[in-house]
């Protein structure tokens, strides 16, 4: 059969199920009785996509922040802990979604709603982290946005978040969103692909301990494709590697994959 795709699942007064597919001229129609849905979750705060230049540590925080939002609105409430449905708001704060650090390029990103809308949840978890991390600059900062939500202060707050004066606020959510993922097991990709992963997750770590010898910190990350449905992305590891600059904190970028 050769076409576009369609399907549509559908239910009777006697709770049966119809599922109906349709493929150019063909429609096929399977009927049945039961329907079980099985989620398998994962830790995603290891997972680094470095797609986008430029402050690739925040782009990462949106990218993480992005998935738990989509877990929380696709599987609901029942498929997250209570800190990954309190981080799941900063979806909708706009100095670090994606109107601010996007991860993938345009032609990939799923834009919501008014996204410079700044909710009232998002305001107020954001708050209390920088409350949390001792940061009373930014928590002024943040309050005024609250009070005046505006395109221009949201990028005002965005250029503060990649300021050295407040990277503990920054490293506080990082922190927060592996504690809130940790709970889930790392994704599997099979013995064989598992045994390629291996080794270019030592070359890393290799890589990592080098650079700890000389008091230099990174962070290992790994960019993987789906378990189920193939796409074109390869599995490749990532030393994220950290650099001060006077005004701005900065990140540069080593990648192990196969050859």
């Amino acid at each position: 059969m050769r076409g576009r795709t369609r399907c549509l699942l559908t239910q009777d007064e006697n709770e049966r199920y119809a599922l109906i597919v349709h493929q150019g001229d063909s429609v096929v129609t399977l009927f049945f009785e039961d329907l079980t849905l099985e989620n398998h979750y994962y830790d995603y705060s290891q997972i680094g996509h470095f797609w986008m230049k430029g402050y690739e540590y925040l782009r990462q925080l949106e990218y993480r922040i992005a998935i738990l939002r989509d877990k929380l609105d696709y599987l609901g409430e029942n498929s997250c802990n209570a800190n990954e449905r309190e981080l799941a708001s900063l979806a909708e704060f706009p100095p670090l979604n994606v109107c601010c650090y996007p991860a993938v390029p345009e032609k990939y990103r799923v834009i919501r709603e008014n996204p410079w809308h700044l909710s009232e949840d998002a305001s107020r978890v954001f708050q209390s982290i920088a409350v949390e991390a001792g940061d009373p600059k930014l928590l002024h900062r943040l309050k005024d946005y609250e009070q005046h939500p505006t395109k221009r202060r949201a990028r005002q707050i965005a250029r503060l978040l990649h300021r050295n004066a407040h990277a503990k606020t920054v490293d506080l959510l990082t922190r927060k969103l592996q504690k809130a993922s940790s709970a889930y097991p790392s994704r599997t990709f099979g013995k064989a692909q598992q045994t390629r992963h291996l080794a270019l997750e030592l070359l890393a770590k290799k890589r990592q301990k080098e650079l700890e010898k000389r008091g230099i910190r990174s962070e290992l990350l790994r960019e993987e494709p789906f378990t189920t449905a193939q796409d074109s992305i390869e599995f490749k590891m990532h030393l994220m590697i950290w650099e001060k600059g006077i005004l701005n904190r900065k990140a540069r970028i080593e990648t192990w994959e196969d050859q």
